[in-house]
């Protein structure tokens, strides 16, 4: 196939552009260079089967040209990270809202199938365990700017199903749950996990926000790219949304202490209140730990790598790159 990765330079749109590349496929990967980086597909600029483009997708006609060419898209591109969101909230909302808005209507009008690549974000600060994909969401004040990247991810969401409704675009949205692993950027992308390996490593002190009891469920980026393949290929998931996790439970605590013990760091592990990094305007979720019974039934996907060792692999690849 032809395919269009948005957001093809950055941590997760790499590894899906290597993996389609493996299996044969063209693949012409989109990216601004805001967060994504050349040097994550370096190996792959002289690919016979790869095509670079440095570009927007809030840029109609080039949206319009590269989505004529391609059979699928799989749409990554957005500003992500609770640093940039907060600090940045109206750049995140155009991006994230009026670029998918594009990337939609483009794909109507050829009628290409799209991939959207949504947040467990969408589900706010619910504290319920084994979030379903038809869950209610649980929003903050429209005055905290951290729920803007959910409320424009939920609204991404609703539109990808109007379509889907209303013009039988093909679409298939994936929510992916604290997906890490090599190639993560600790400014860029915002993943604690680069975060703690990186201050392990250097033996800075491990900054644990709060008291480190809330929780998440942390994705290996190879089973990241799994899902993502398999929601792009598998024609009953047309019009789904669909979690893309492993169902595995761990504080933010325990994952600090689990990153300094494989990195060996004399570090040492310090509580800071959310305000130092994000201001007196901030609030956080307790909890995220997603069902995954729909994506293993319709797609036959199950995450298999458990966090010990894909934290392995990560910390070896910030090791490797120093």
């Amino acid at each position: 196939m032809r395919v269009l990765i948005t957001g093809g330079a950055g941590y997760i749109g790499s590894h899906l552009a290597d993996r389609l590349l493996a299996e044969g496929h063209h693949v012409v990967a989109l990216d601004n260079l805001s967060l994504g980086k050349i040097a994550n597909i370096q190996h792959n600029l002289e690919h016979p089967g790869f095509r670079f483009v440095e570009g927007d997708i809030l840029d109609k006609r080039l949206m319009e040209q590269l989505i004529e060419e391609c059979e699928i898209i799989y749409h990554l591109a957005a500003v992500v990270g609770v640093k940039h969101v907060v600090s940045d909230p109206l750049q995140a909302m155009m991006t994230n809202v009026w670029g998918t808005g594009v990337v939609l209507q483009s794909a109507c009008d050829h009628q290409r199938k799209v991939v959207l690549a949504s947040s467990s974000e969408v589900y706010g600060k619910t504290m319920k365990s084994a979030l379903a994909e038809d869950d209610d969401r649980v929003q903050g004040s429209t005055q905290v700017s951290r729920w803007c990247y959910s409320t424009a991810k939920a609204l991404d969401e609703h539109l990808a199903l109007a379509y889907h409704r209303q013009r039988q675009l093909p679409v298939v949205i994936i929510r992916y749950f604290n997906s890490y692993g090599p190639r993560l950027d600790p400014q860029g992308y915002g993943s604690v996990v680069a975060k703690f390996a990186n201050q392990a490593l250097d033996d800075q002190s491990i900054t644990v926000h709060g008291d480190g009891q809330q929780t998440r469920s942390f994705t290996y980026v190879d089973d990241t790219v799994q899902g993502s393949v398999l929601a792009g290929t598998v024609e009953a998931a047309n019009g789904e949304v669909l979690n893309i996790a492993r169902a595995e439970e761990t504080s933010i605590l325990r994952l600090a202490e689990m990153i300094k013990d494989m990195t060996g760091s004399s570090s040492d592990i310090v509580h800071l209140p959310h305000e130092r990094e994000y201001g007196e305007n901030f609030e956080d979720t307790s909890r995220r730990v997603p069902s995954v019974e729909k994506a293993e039934r319709i797609l036959g996907f199950k995450a298999e790598v458990p966090l010990a060792k894909g934290l392995e692999q990560t910390i070896g690849w910030f090791r490797n790159q120093r």
